[in-house]
């Protein structure tokens, strides 16, 4: 079988380019995402610092993602900068919270998913904190369509994400890959600035559940739609870890596909914070994962 995005059967409808049109019109007053900053991003910034042009760290094939991802050519990924979290713990913080990149016209953002798939020939193009950007990706993707791309789309974003921006990407984007942080508003304004992470982040999740459902994977084990979640377990939070793990089992679709990540290590501001400053217990982990495996979730092959 060989799979064919929806987003091909958009762009032929005339749908895609009413959803980049509508996308563009967002920028005018930002409500790209939660935060609803409403500034004009042509003139001023918001939460996440960005402008109306997109800004790309690198892109190329990668081969430390999932393997259902990776398979054997990698996955595509272009990495975006900035962010609309504030997470003192990340380990990618000169791209997310300084902006570290070049600004790249959308025509040079499509040409980047053309030579993913035409050139490395990757699985799929694998797009990084992509949220902030939503209409530069929509216009790109409109243009590379015209120029034969087809590959998959992954949506890898940080879990915060506004529903009417998700139902833009209905159709389009083949999987979502979102982290899910926290169930504790304590931890989430604590250590991302975010007091609503959790009530957001429910909502995204089930929305991006409704819209692509458990996990698909092809004859060689490398997935073309589907919901597949992270979660980085953190030092001391386990409890939250029991409660994410839960609510994925009670909430979400049977074949959903989660990765329970282990590797954490203290980077950036997590050294000053007495929770944060030292890498997460084999015990810890191993408590989480025997919580997963006890509720039966489809878990990462890696574990």
């Amino acid at each position: 079988m060989i799979y064919k995005p929806q987003y091909l059967d958009l762009f032929k409808s005339g749908e895609l380019l009413k959803r980049v049109e509508e996308a563009e019109k967002i920028y005018q007053n930002c409500v790209i995402c939660p935060h609803n900053c409403y500034v004009n991003r042509k003139e001023e910034v918001g939460f996440c610092k960005a402008k109306t042009q997109a800004i790309v760290a690198s892109y190329g094939p990668h081969f430390g993602e999932e393997r259902v991802l990776v398979g054997t050519n990698g996955s595509g990924t272009i990495f975006f900068s900035f962010c609309n979290l504030r997470c003192i713990f990340c380990q990618n913080y000169d791209l997310s919270h300084y902006g570290r990149g070049r600004e790249v016209s959308d025509e040079s953002l499509a040409e980047m998913m053309l030579a993913l798939q035409k050139r490395y020939r990757c699985h799929n193009v694998n797009l990084v904190t992509p949220t902030h950007f939503v209409p530069n990706i929509l216009r790109a993707l409109y243009i590379a369509v015209k120029k034969g791309f087809s590959l998959p789309l992954v949506y890898n974003c940080g879990g915060y994400e506004s529903l009417a921006t998700l139902k833009l990407l209905a159709g389009v984007i083949d999987i979502y890959m979102p982290d899910f942080k926290y169930l504790d508003s304590n931890l989430s304004l604590k250590y991302s600035k975010v007091k609503d992470y959790p009530e957001i982040v429910k909502m995204a999740i089930k929305e991006m559940d409704y819209q692509v459902g458990g996990l698909m994977v092809d004859a060689k084990n490398i997935a073309y739609r589907g919901l597949l979640i992270r979660h980085l377990m953190l030092p001391g939070a386990l409890a939250d870890t029991k409660n994410i793990l839960n609510f994925i089992k009670n909430e979400l679709s049977v074949d959903v596909y989660l990765n329970l990540m282990d590797q954490y290590y203290p980077a950036y501001q997590a050294f000053s914070d007495k929770d944060l400053n030292r890498r997460l217990s084999y015990e810890e982990y191993q408590e989480g994962y025997k919580h997963a495996k006890k509720l039966n979730l489809r878990l990462d092959k890696q574990i």
